[in-house]
């Protein structure tokens, strides 16, 4: 692109400059040609000018001869004063030839001047001679007269002759240097004409390419570049166009709002190539999955439109999502690795749900946030879900300034040794002191969190704390094991050991007072990358706990080759244990499994002690709940491990 800009800018410019030379070399030859026909026409002038003079002294010497053949013939003294003036009127004009002929007319005009002198004295004397009657001695002097007058003819006809010749010459010259002025005028025309044809085919090329480049740039402004598919800018002209359709014909458009559900982890781990490639697959299935006349459009990252014009209701707007979502099921084979991608769809409609453009864009994408969280597949705008999503996003914006102002408080929650009820433990749980809202649970924002990637920097906050109150803790002379939730953004990202390692350094701590809870559908959403970045933490010395084993993507196969030390037996299962049968045969396959996996088992949400001896009976090995303690403060935790030291309870025995 840029060598052809460039090529083109030098022909361009080559051929202007040639033009212009081209036209110069025109104008200088025309104006020679001009300057020269000039001086040929005074050269010219000059030369007529001199032939005139040279034809007055012929005319005056033939006027005096037949005035002196009349005198002889008529051998009266009336005829003699036609003789006496025709003598000596050529003399103006051999002067003139004299100071202004060249100068062969100057010699020549010497010469005839001697001649002309002899014989218009020669003139007088015989017309004196007659006028005394002397008419032998006038005869003789008219005789002497003739001869001189011969002579002055023959040299008068010699120059008159090379005057002949030398105009002829010279206007032979100057019409042979005009010829080739001519010439070389006509070649400047022509080089010149073609020069402005090309120039007319530079421009006219030009041109083309500027149009070509308005209409690409026109595209380019109105299209996503990776895919081809309408961008923000044409989606939104189209909807307009859409709606005042719509108003017309009274037939209701829909606009579906499209994100990806497993993107981030499949770009991260293949990289951004395979990405790039996985959204222009997306982008050809979701223009197969529509008709000809709805806009597919890519708003950026992996997020999708589509504006359906004349759909009518509701249901079957939800027709074509369906259809939109087997489209997506399908893996897509990327270098001959199957991957899975589905979507979270938001539909709105016009004017059902919305006013304008802009505000049916708006409610498309809260209904997408509301799918996506709630994992429906599709979720079409309902006027309920504002509220959510501008809480949604309030929660957001202030989670960021929570992390960056330390209003996260951590609370810990006891575990204790099923068999002798000693505390050898805590789970931290962050919690939100937010400014207006007061005292916020995890269920408020860390689903915030992790779908706008703050997810990263939460964890850390919270390592870095945890961190920080177990070296007072030890301080003070006693130490407790802490066990902190990673999410899966943490364990997909290979740089996530070396900061555990970092703030492990920073506050002094071993490593194996650390215990990372990690969840199912994070190891399974990528088990390659999951799988080194947990073998690197296991190699640093750090516990490993499998969260809430049996609620996600259970897996025999990933459990067995995962290096954990616990496996944690979610709530839902121990709550329910006593009084629904198929929950506590789930927690005791759980418990069978973990063992002969020579797995330590953590058993969550223990109410009561009755399940604690259910627990122990079962062989569970450490139990968390409410039967032990609320999740506390960091002070309150210390105190109540102060006051259950000294008032030691002996768990209940199985």
């Amino acid at each position: 692109m840029l060598s052809n800009w460039v090529e083109a800018r030098v022909t361009a410019r080559t051929v202007v400059v040639s033009l212009t030379i081209g036209l110069a070399v025109l104008a200088g030859v025309a104006m020679w040609t001009s300057r020269s026909m000039q001086r040929a026409a005074t050269h010219l002038h000059e030369l007529n000018e001199i032939s005139d003079h040279w034809g007055l002294v012929v005319q005056n010497a033939d006027v005096a001869d037949h005035a002196l053949a009349d005198y002889l013939r008529s051998g009266t003294a009336v005829m003699g004063q036609p003789v006496a003036n025709a003598a000596g009127p050529a003399d103006e004009s051999l002067r003139w030839l004299r100071e202004n002929g060249g100068p062969a007319d100057v010699r020549a005009a010497t010469i005839v001047s001697d001649l002309y002198g002899d014989f218009t004295t020669l003139l007088r004397e015989t017309v004196a001679a007659g006028d005394r009657g002397d008419t032998k001695t006038s005869s003789q002097k008219a005789d002497q007269a003739e001869l001189t007058l011969v002579s002055m003819r023959k040299q008068l006809s010699t120059v008159v002759q090379l005057k002949r010749l030398e105009t002829t010459d010279y206007l032979k010259s100057a019409e042979q240097k005009n010829a080739r002025l001519r010439l070389a005028a006509a070649v400047a025309f022509g080089i010149d004409l073609g020069l402005v044809a090309l120039c007319g085919v530079v421009l006219l090329g030009h041109r083309r390419k500027i149009l070509r480049q308005a209409a690409k740039s026109e595209h380019e402004a109105s299209h996503d570049a990776l895919t081809g598919l309408a961008n923000r800018t044409l989606l939104t002209q189209r909807t307009e166009q859409a709606i005042k359709r719509a108003n017309n014909s009274g037939e209701p458009l829909g606009l579906f709002l499209i994100d990806l559900n497993r993107f981030k982890p499949i770009n991260d781990t293949l990289g951004h190539a395979f990405g790039d490639r996985l959204l222009q697959h997306v982008a050809h299935r979701l223009t197969g999955a529509v008709r000809d006349l709805d806009t597919v459009a890519r708003l950026g990252g992996d997020e999708f439109a589509v504006l359906l014009p004349a759909v009518g209701t509701a249901a079957n707007a939800l027709v074509v999502a369906n259809r939109v979502h087997r489209a997506l099921e399908e893996a897509v084979d990327l270098e001959g690795l199957a991957v899975d991608v589905g979507c979270s769809i938001g539909v709105a409609l016009y004017p059902t749900d919305s006013a304008d453009a802009h505000e049916l864009l708006k409610h498309a994408d809260i209904a997408m946030y509301a799918a996506k969280r709630a994992r429906l597949g599709t979720s079409v705008y309902e006027p309920g879900l504002d509220e959510h999503s501008a809480a949604q996003l309030t929660v957001i914006s202030d989670l960021r300034h929570a992390i960056d102002h330390g209003e996260l408080v951590l609370h810990y929650q006891p575990k204790a040794d099923v068999r002798s009820g000693k505390v050898c433990g805590a789970e931290v749980l962050c919690r939100w002191q937010h400014p207006r809202l007061g005292l916020l649970g995890p269920d408020r924002f860390i689903p915030a969190a992790e779908e706008t990637g703050l997810i990263e920097p939460l964890t850390q906050y919270v390592l870095d704390h945890a961190l920080a109150q177990c070296l007072a803790w030890h301080t003070h002379g006693w130490d407790m094991p802490i066990s902190v939730n990673v999410g899966a953004q943490c364990l997909h990202d290979p740089t996530f050991p070396e900061q555990v390692d970092r703030v492990l350094r920073k506050h002094g701590r071993p490593a194996d007072v650390l215990t990372l809870e990690i969840t199912e559908s994070a190891i399974i959403a990528d088990p390659h990358r999951a799988t080194d970045v947990l073998v690197r933490l296991r190699e640093l010395g750090v516990r490993l706990s499998i969260d809430d084993f049996g609620t996600g993507y259970s897996s025999i196969a990933y459990l067995r080759t995962m290096p954990v030390h616990e496996m944690k037996i979610d709530r839902s299962f121990t709550t329910n244990m006593r009084t629904d049968s198929s929950s506590g045969a789930i927690t005791r396959s759980l418990l069978g499994l973990a063992h002969n996996l020579e797995l330590e088992v953590v058993a969550e949400g223990v109410e009561d002690e009755e399940t604690w001896t259910a627990l122990a009976a079962l062989g569970c090995d450490i139990v968390q709940g409410y039967a032990l303690s609320k999740p506390l403060p960091a002070d309150e935790f210390a105190a109540w491990v102060r006051d259950r030291a000294l008032n030691v309870l002996t768990a209940p025995k199985a």
